[in-house]
Parts: structure tokens; sequence; C-alpha cells
């Protein structure tokens, strides 16, 4: 093979592993099947295609791509482009399910996965509660796999080979450059070991205060991973609104609080917690901005609610201290949610009991996102505090001498110049792809305002679901604004420059 296919050899030789891994995956749902077999949840012979056909095909063409294709150790450009190629992948063939057992359109069904996968959380379905349970858990799962990354799963529990740290690297921004232990396969298992056992509290919490076992499962795996894909249309308030039946609808929210934290959070900050070091949740700068985001948010929408919708705080029968414990749950659910990027929501985003101020701080988080190292989207809070010493470093270059030092120490280590560039161009194709997004959006419907054609794309490219864009609008939209979608869920997810190299027929060579 001539040495210019090369990289182009590995690349597809390590798709098709991932391919063998997915295929594996997708039979886990018929485990669904058998459960809710003809138990008013249309779980049949059906669903069984739906997940065994795309299995068998999967684990077929990743057979063919592996033995066909030589391997040889990747270098980060490859890494970067197996990550891209592997997320289209895996989007591509965890469609099937949604077209053969729902029968939904191929487009559509590429936008679920490709919404799973990437933990973003839009959806263009809707009557959620008739639909197969299989179904439901596999668009649960997608998001749980997608949250600190597929591949990152994949090199777990399948690869030890040379080259796996350039893969790991490249297919996870949320792992900080940091590692709690030597060795890749060893920090591998230690995050995924928090992952799965953070999940296994938080369904145990679910089931305790009144919800399904099937119910606790799905929302666990979606608000770890930050995700937002719910089993039931209302979301969250879902709960609320059939209070009869669920009496702890508030302690619901308020887990759900506790664990879009937890995933929002760099879990190399839970590590050092679980080991003893709780100086972890206030040493560095990014968890300080952190805690900082979230508090100033949340007194912020509350103020705004208080000055903008003053009849909020009329008592209407409730006692004032039960307005404030509700404004302050409300506020606090939907911050979290948005600056996770988890997408969960206990009221619309769009409604009259969110003032327009929140309305417009909700697109600043859906920007911001998590921490480095969590399973949130956004540009990420290290970067935002890295932005802003830069700008307090420019002011201080115009106070004093150009002769005066003036690197910039975060955490007493001095950032090098290259990765402040890196935080500025990335922070500049951020803003190149919302304006490009919302403009498509806005040139290709009518009926939305500038604000809702925008907060498609913001929503898109932040990895989180809910934005001024009703379900049944999405479901509406024109095919060149859900494909641009697309594009927007794996560049967020991927940072925009594994995708950018897809285009670049260098980089293959």
């Amino acid at each position: 093979m001539r040495n210019r296919f090369v990289r182009t050899s590995s690349i597809l030789h390590y798709t098709g592993a991932l391919l063998q891994f997915l295929g594996v995956i997708m039979l886990s749902p018929l485990i669904l099947v058998a459960v809710y077999w003809d138990n008013g949840f249309n779980d049949n012979w059906g669903c069984v295609l739906a997940f065994l056909l795309p299995a068998l095909g999967s684990f077929a063409l990743g057979c063919g791509l592996y033995r066909v294709f030589r391997c040889e150790q990747l270098d980060t450009t490859g890494g970067m482009l197996l990550c891209a190629l592997g997320w289209l992948a895996a989007s591509a063939v965890g469609a099937l399910p949604f077209v053969i057992g729902v029968g939904a359109g191929y487009l559509d069904a590429c936008f679920e996965a490709m919404s799973g996968f990437t933990t973003t959380g839009i959806t263009v379905f809707k009557g959620l509660g008739a639909m197969p349970r299989s179904i439901i858990f596999w668009r649960a799962l997608t998001q749980w796999l997608g949250g600190i990354g597929i591949l990152s799963f994949f090199l777990a529990i399948t690869f030890r080979g040379s080259g796996a740290h350039h893969i790991f690297g490249a297919e996870s921004h949320k792992i900080s450059a940091s590692r709690p232990a030597p060795g890749l396969y060893h920090t591998l298992q230690i995050l995924w070991g928090i992952y799965a056992g953070f999940t296994l509290l938080c369904t145990l919490l679910f089931w305790a205060e009144g919800m399904s076992f099937f119910d606790s499962t799905c929302h666990s795996f979606t608000a770890l991973s930050t995700g937002g894909f719910s089993p039931h249309d209302q979301s969250l308030e879902f709960y609320r609104i059939n209070a009869a039946r669920f009496p702890h609808w508030r302690l619901i929210e308020y887990t759900a609080i506790l664990a879009m934290m937890l995933g929002g959070i760099n879990f190399l900050v839970h590590y050092r917690v679980l080991t003893g070091d709780v100086k972890a949740l206030w040493d560095n700068i990014e968890i300080r901005y952190w805690w900082a985001l979230l508090a100033g948010f949340v007194v912020l929408i509350m103020f705004g609610t208080c000055l903008q919708c003053p009849e909020y705080w009329s008592t209407g029968g409730t006692s004032l201290l039960a307005r404030v414990e509700e404004n302050f749950r409300v506020t606090s659910f939907q911050v979290v949610s948005i600056l996770t990027t988890t997408g969960f929501a206990t009221r619309d985003i769009g409604a009259p009991c969110f003032p327009p101020l929140a309305r417009q701080l909700f697109l600043v988080m859906m920007v911001i996102g998590g921490c480095v190292g969590s399973t949130g989207g956004g540009i990420k809070v290290q970067r935002v505090a890295i932005l802003a010493r830069s700008v307090l470093r420019e002011l201080f270059k115009l106070r004093v001498s150009k002769k005066a030092s003036s690197d910039l120490v975060v955490d007493g280590r001095v950032v090098p110049e290259s990765e402040i560039d890196r935080v500025a161009a990335l922070f500049f194709a951020w803003v190149a792809l919302l304006v490009i997004g919302g403009g498509i959006t806005a040139l290709c419907t009518t009926e939305l305002g500038a604000m809702e054609s925008a907060s498609g794309m913001f929503s898109a490219l932040g990895n989180i679901g809910p934005c001024y864009i009703s379900v049944t609008q999405m479901i509406e939209m024109p095919a060149l604004v859900k494909v641009t979608y697309i594009v927007g869920m794996l560049a967020g997810r991927l940072e925009i420059l594994p995708v950018l190299l897809l285009f670049s027929r260098r980089a293959w060579a």
C-alpha cells in the first residue's frame, strides 16, 4: 500500500473495530423488548428487528473494515480524523433502530442519533410516552455512551494498542491533561468507574423518590451525561404535572440538579474529592469560576423575575416562603440545566415565568457550558477564565511599560501563548459557526424571530437541548437546517477542529 494511504488505512481499521463494538452494544435494548413485550408499549418483533438487523450489519461491516485495512500507529491528526469519522459512523448506524422501530425518516433518525451521541438533547420526536421502551432506552443509552465519550469507552474496554493516547486526547476535550493515575488505560478505568458509580447512585435516588425503575435509569443516564433526553415529552415537568402520582416531585427536581452538577464538574475534581482531597472543590480557578457563575446567574434571574414579573410574587393562596422556594428551585434547575448543557426542563425556557433578562442569559450560558473534564458541552469555564484573564492582561500592558513581565498565570502555571492563541481561535470559530447557523435558520424559515433563529444553533453547537424553537417547529424544519444542526452538534462535541479536518485532503494523506 502506498505510504500516503497509511493514515487512511489505519483510520478505517479502527473505525471497523468501533463498529464491531457498537454492534454488540446495540443488542442490549433487546433486554427491554423482552421485559416490556406486549405490555402496551409496542415492544414486539418489530423492535427485535430494529436492533438485531443494525447490530448484525454494524458488526459485519466492522469486521470487514478491520480485516481489509492495515493498522498503523495514529498521530494526533489521525486521532482527530478517527474521532470525527467514528462519531459520524456511530450516528449513521445508531439511527437505524429509529427508522425500523418507529418509522422515522432517516434524516430525522440521524438527527436524533447525533443529538444522542453528542449529548445535545435536541429532539425531533414527539409522543415519547407511547413509543417502545426499548427505543426510549436506546435514546438514553446513546447519551450515556456519549457522556465521557463513546471512543473513550471503546478504548477503556477493548483497546490497548499504540496511539491510544492520541485517540483519547483528540476524542475527548472533556478530559483535562491531568490524569488521576499513570497510564491511559488506568485513567479511563477510574473515570468510567466514577461515571458508572454516580449513574447508579442517581438511579437509586430517582427510584426512591417515586419514579419507575425504567424512568430512573433513563434519567440517570441522561442527567450524568448532561444530555437531557427524557422518556416524556414534558421532560421532568411531567412529574409536577402528575403531582398526585408523584408526591415527591420537588425532591426529583433537586436530585436532577445534583445529578447535572455532578456531570458538569471536572471528573478529576470528583476523583480528588472521593480520595479525600476536599480542597478540590475550590482550589483552582475553573471551579471557583464555576461556583461564581452558578450563583451569579441564579441571583440575576431571581432578581430579574422580581423586577420584571412582580405578579409572580403575588401569594395567590400560597405563602411568600413557598413562592421564594419555587422561584429558587425553578431558577436553579434551569441555570444548572443550561450551564451544564443538559437540557432538562421543568418549565419552557421561553415561558412567561422567565423574564426577558433570563432568556438572554440562557443564550450566554449555552456558550459557556460546563467545566473541562466534565460531560458538559460549550466553550468551557476554564477557557472563559483564560479569555477573561487575557483581557485583564491587555489592560495591564496598557497601564505599565511594555517591557514589564505580562505572562498569563492560571493556578500558578504560566499559560503558553500557543494555548491562548488556540482558545482565541476556538472562540472565533464558535462565533463564526453561530452566525452561519443562525443565518441559515433565518433564511430557511419565516415564522421565527432573530432570537429564535439564533437559539437553534446556540443549542446545537453548545450541545444543549432547549432552545426557543419548539419540538413541533424543529420537526418541520427544512432539511438544510437539520443538516446544519447535525454538523453543529458534531462540531460542538469535538470542538470544531476534527470536523474541519474531515474536509482537508492533506490530512488524510
